[in-house]
């Protein structure tokens, strides 16, 4: 924290507001909610964003001098302290709002590289954001997208690597794919996915879910690009995302948003950062934030961030047994497919909206004070319904046996 006080010192700013942070995190959540839903949106404790509160009014008393003295210094150490946490040089780093962002910026900045009917691969597991933008990029670069079709229930890794690889061409152009997949809440074998295809195809991971729930290790992965958020499983203010990319693709890469640094009009340390480290004017706090959440997130438990992605999916497991049980259900991934989310199909026969806001999710909101996704899922020739659940540290076995609860009640099981 030492650091934060040294760059609002360069901006003549009194750090009065900066504080030790406490040894547990505060939460901000309505306590008359269940909150089983933080792969959604994530939760930021309130120690991060009084962190954030300081840098807001450090830009406010001194907006001009906020953004041309104090900024890049800010952005860079907390571009540093990402780069300890995923193991990734900092050079390789930058910021965005979060990973649909950067899945964007990768997607347009490869257009041109793509030739007439190549291939871009993606799989039934994808955001559909992500997915969006792909079918987008891909008719302007007059390429066709090849859907590798994963199977779920899944119980083996291998089948899901096999089901992308069976998906790859001679003229496959670009691969993206999930490390943890939003839907399903499947963590993928991405080491082996990208090993076998790198650098021949270039693979870009979105990892929205993965860093705070799973270990990332950007420099042995080996990816070509990788974006993720940091607003959800590191519990960063929203707003804080990232994109990584190999220095290969550095010159090419821009941000979808076209700024000063396209012509080095912004004295960032590369061409490749400056791209995206000043892309207009906006709040830049949950950034600069990003290194508190990653201090307070540790400062958990005793045994850091590696204790809190162990029991958040110790968590999981045991609550998505609970649930499994009370529907009379099996689970449907394997116990090392699963990280801090966990997918359940509900009893055949339970139907379902095919869109985003299901009766049953709001039913369980404004009923029962339940804040869980329930959705549609389009698999194996026919239409599931599926439960997501979320484990954070916020979090207990009785919030599972609250669920159960209503579920059986509102499926009249």
């Amino acid at each position: 924290m030492a650091v934060l006080g040294v760059v609002l010192e360069m901006a003549r700013a009194v750090p009065n507001w900066m504080h030790k942070l406490s040894t547990v995190a505060t939460w901000h959540l309505d306590p008359e909610t269940i909150h089983l839903n933080h792969g959604s949106f994530g939760a930021c404790p309130d120690e991060v964003l009084d962190v954030q509160t300081g840098w807001r009014s450090a830009m406010e008393a001194n907006p001009v001098a906020f953004m041309l003295e104090t900024y890049q210094p800010a952005l860079d150490e907390a571009r540093s302290q990402l780069g300890k946490f995923v193991n990734a040089d900092a050079e390789n780093l930058v910021f965005v709002p979060n990973a649909t962002y950067g899945v964007n910026s990768v997607l347009r900045s490869l257009e041109g590289l793509i030739a007439d009917d190549g291939e871009i691969v993606v799989t039934n597991h994808g955001y559909n954001a992500c997915n969006n933008a792909v079918a987008v990029s891909a008719a302007k670069a007059n390429a066709r997208v090849v859907c590798a079709d994963v199977p779920f229930p899944v119980h083996d890794p291998v089948e899901i690597s096999s089901a992308v690889f069976d998906a790859i061409t001679d003229r496959t152009a670009l691969v993206v794919v999930d490390h943890v997949s939003s839907p399903t809440g499947i963590v993928f074998p991405i080491d082996d996915i990208v090993r076998e295809l790198e650098p021949a195809i270039p693979v870009l991971v979105d990892g929205a879910h993965a860093p705070g729930m799973v270990d990332v290790d950007l420099t042995a992965l080996g990816a070509s690009f990788y974006t993720a958020n940091c607003h959800k499983w590191m519990c960063a203010p929203k707003g804080s995302g990232f994109l990584y990319v190999a220095r290969p693709f550095h010159e090419l890469t821009q941000a979808v948003a076209i700024g000063h640094g396209h012509n080095a009009g912004w004295p960032a340390s590369s061409r490749f950062q400056a791209q995206f480290d000043w892309t207009g004017t906006d709040d830049p706090t949950a950034r600069l934030s990003v290194g508190a959440a990653i201090e307070t997130m540790s400062s958990h438990r005793a045994d850091g961030w590696e204790g809190i992605k162990t029991s958040n999916r110790n968590l999981a497991l045991r609550g998505r047994a609970i649930i499994a049980d009370a529907l009379g259900v099996d689970t449907p991934v394997s116990d090392g497919l699963v990280g801090s989310i966990a997918s359940l199909q509900l009893p055949a026969g339970s139907d379902s909206a095919d869109n985003i806001f299901d009766p049953l999710m709001i039913s369980l909101r404004r009923k029962w004070g339940i804040e869980v996704p329930v959705f549609a899922w389009h698999g194996e020739g026919s239409r599931q319904r599926l439960v997501r659940i979320s484990a954070q540290q916020y979090n207990n076995l009785s919030d599972y046996e609250y669920l159960s609860e209503a579920l059986v009640a509102e499926l009249n099981l």
